[in-house]
């Protein structure tokens, strides 16, 4: 009798702590969708803002961040080549709608099957619009992430069906992330190339970054995206390195940077209307990061942040990639920081920005 109720009860017991497994694997959405809208996946292109690891294995490439203090406070403080101290955007947009608690690097060695119905990302650090950005940078260009991302559609309808697999594909959110790097990044972008700038002046490089970004979405629309979310770029000049290297001894924002990200912004902006009219039923909607982050940094008192000038890595003036290590040092609190190291926020930084997009832009693509 005596063994028989030890049983039941450690029975009972491993029921409930399985419950509770269960209970807290699961991933309910925050958000509320306009009725007409669904999504059932989230697909990430671009550069290191959305980069989830899939630059950790290219030899070549300095932009990477597969080592510690990156993920300092991600489960377990695990460095999974995600430019942050945890979560990035992509990880956010997709456990606010509900379909996965994170979403995974496309070239991440243990993928799992079943995370391809819910998205993957296919963006590399240190890639950009213009070819030659990511060539430098020996990073994942645009045209080979969507090579990947057609090798993707490939395996989901193998997973799925034909018929399953369009209906994923014409329903989940594409985010796009790019141009920074090309106008302002610390390698590998205009103002570190006098061969770009013997070319063109600000205005004609815009330019040109709006055409490719023209043809890549119009790409996107071709292998089944409906639904893209076009992040514009930041000010460029108040990310804490170039206000080290381009904004004098007092590192005030360097305006020459900000003006060129206002100037490239003002070029997607019209490249997406003329998308908007060839195609209609596509929902292409041009995300205002710029104002959103610029706003963080005027006001940080408004959003629970103390220091918005340098990074929580190092000295927070230089550190970024590779010269973020485990000899650099962190903050004692990188919640006060918007930045987490001289280029990226921190989880707190992109929290920010992810609740900003939800609140402002969710019934843009209803």
């Amino acid at each position: 009798m005596l063994y028989s109720r030890l049983v039941n009860g450690m029975l009972l017991s491993l029921y409930i702590v399985f419950v509770m497994l269960i209970s807290s694997s699961t991933c309910e959405a925050k958000v509320k969708l306009p009725p007409n809208l669904v999504v059932k996946a989230v697909y990430a292109f671009g550069d290191s803002i959305v980069d989830q690891g899939n630059n950790n294995n290219i030899v070549t490439t300095p932009v990477k961040c597969n080592f510690p203090p990156y993920g300092k406070d991600f489960m377990g403080g695990m460095p999974t080549g995600r430019f942050s101290n945890a979560k990035t955007p992509p990880d956010m947009i997709a456990k606010e709608l509900g379909l996965n608690e994170l979403i995974p690097a496309y070239l991440d060695p243990e993928l799992k099957v079943e995370d391809l119905k819910t998205g993957v990302s296919f963006a590399s650090g240190g890639s950009g619009y213009d070819p030659r950005t990511s060539t430098i940078n020996s990073a994942i260009p645009l045209s080979a992430q969507l090579n990947h991302f057609l090798e993707y559609i490939g395996k989901l309808k193998e997973l799925v069906g034909e018929e399953e697999g369009n209906y994923i594909l014409n329903n989940s959110l594409f985010i796009v992330v790019a141009g920074s790097v090309d106008i302002a990044g610390l390698t590998g972008s205009y103002y570190e190339d006098v061969i770009r700038q013997k070319l063109y002046d600000m205005d004609s490089y815009t330019n040109l970054l709006a055409a490719y970004a023209f043809d890549f979405v119009q790409e996107l629309y071709k292998l089944g995206a409906r639904n893209i979310a076009f992040l514009g770029v930041p000010p460029l000049g108040c990310v804490p390195a170039q206000r080290t290297l381009a904004g004098g001894p007092a590192r005030m924002c360097a305006e020459e940077y900000n003006q060129a990200a206002e100037l490239a912004n003002t070029k997607f902006s019209l490249a997406i209307d003329s998308l908007h009219k060839k195609f209609p039923q596509y929902k292409l909607v041009f995300i205002d990061a710029y104002n959103s982050l610029l706003d963080c940094i005027v006001n940080p008192q408004k959003y629970g942040l103390e220091e918005v000038q340098k990074g929580c890595c190092g000295s927070g003036n230089i550190e970024v990639s590779i010269l973020c290590n485990k000899f650099s040092g962190t903050c004692e609190d990188d919640t006060k920081y918007l930045f987490w190291d001289s280029y990226h926020l921190t989880e707190k930084g992109y929290r920010i920005l992810v609740d900003q997009i939800i609140k402002n832009y969710t019934n843009s693509f209803s």
